[in-house]
């Protein structure tokens, strides 16, 4: 799993940068460095720890809270980051520390961060050429598609996209059950539907629902699924006087050997099976 968050300009107050110039490239050498994201997730919350507090109960309590259901918070709104002032970032050069300066009612707290050269690793490669399908939907929707499948306990989730029903389908099976959840194919549910050819993928769950609190703020979600299974969700999230903000995520699937192939076959040839006897005893 790979997740990237790409924040607009238009989220921050001033925006100044002095990236250095090597002598035989005009491309400017942007800064690249590794910190502790635990760290920094504390530092933002230093003025608002009872609150994040609550909230975090409150997560664990009902962590399938869908904004359909629920109020929808803003992702960048006071209440979801626990502080009310303001939040400067800075990096003066390469093996400084990421400086973060928070200040809300006259107190001024100054954290730094120590940096680490960036491991680097290799971003899951998505063929952007080879789209086997892509739907874009609202997000609360897939929020409550996962709400549905959770208490099953569910190990692993697989993926359904196809050109007939089910068009798109989410199914899973656990210790306690297995359930599904489909989607019927209108511009009202699915915004965008484009099928190349049948996908089907299968993904473990927990790396799936790790995506729910994106789920959760974002306004719609752009599932897309190239030719060797990796599936893309791109979260579109609208900040209030901060323009539009994505959420990237990329997840690998399980490897399919042949018997599970042959296993999905046969499944899809009995459900078949069973709606042309169906329809003929109708």
């Amino acid at each position: 799993m790979q997740g990237v968050a790409h924040w607009n300009k238009s989220l921050f107050t001033s925006y100044v940068t002095n990236f250095p110039r090597t002598d035989d490239s005009e491309e400017p050498q942007y800064p690249s460095f590794q910190i502790s994201l635990p760290a920094l997730l504390e530092a933002l919350q230093i003025f608002g720890a009872a609150d994040a507090a609550a909230r975090q109960a409150k997560a664990e309590a009902d962590p399938y809270r869908s904004n359909l259901r629920n109020y929808r918070p803003d992702a960048f709104s006071n209440h979801t980051l626990g502080m009310a002032g303001t939040c400067a970032l800075s990096y003066a050069q390469e093996g400084e520390p990421f400086s973060i300066v928070l200040e809300e009612a006259g107190v001024k707290t100054e954290c730094n961060l120590v940096t680490y050269l960036p491991e680097s690793p290799e971003d899951i490669p998505f063929d952007i050429e080879d789209l086997c399908f892509k739907i874009i939907t609202q997000s609360r929707y897939l929020l409550d598609a996962l709400t549905e499948i959770a208490p099953t306990c569910p190990d692993k989730l697989t993926i359904v996209a196809s050109r007939t029903q089910p068009y798109l389908r989410l199914s899973s099976s656990g210790s306690l059950g297995s359930s599904s959840v489909d989607f019927a194919k209108g511009r009202d549910l699915l915004e965008t539907f484009s099928i190349r050819e049948r996908w089907v993928q299968t993904f473990k769950f927990d790396m799936i629902k790790s995506a729910s609190e994106a789920m959760r703020i974002a306004t719609k979600v752009s599932l897309r699924g190239d030719g060797q299974g990796v599936l893309s969700m791109q979260f579109m999230v609208e900040v209030e006087g901060g323009g539009i903000n994505f959420l990237d995520f990329r997840f690998v699937p399980y490897a399919m050997n042949d018997y599970e192939e042959d296993d999905d076959d046969q499944e899809e040839q009995d459900e078949i099976q069973g709606d042309v006897l169906g329809s003929v005893g109708a």
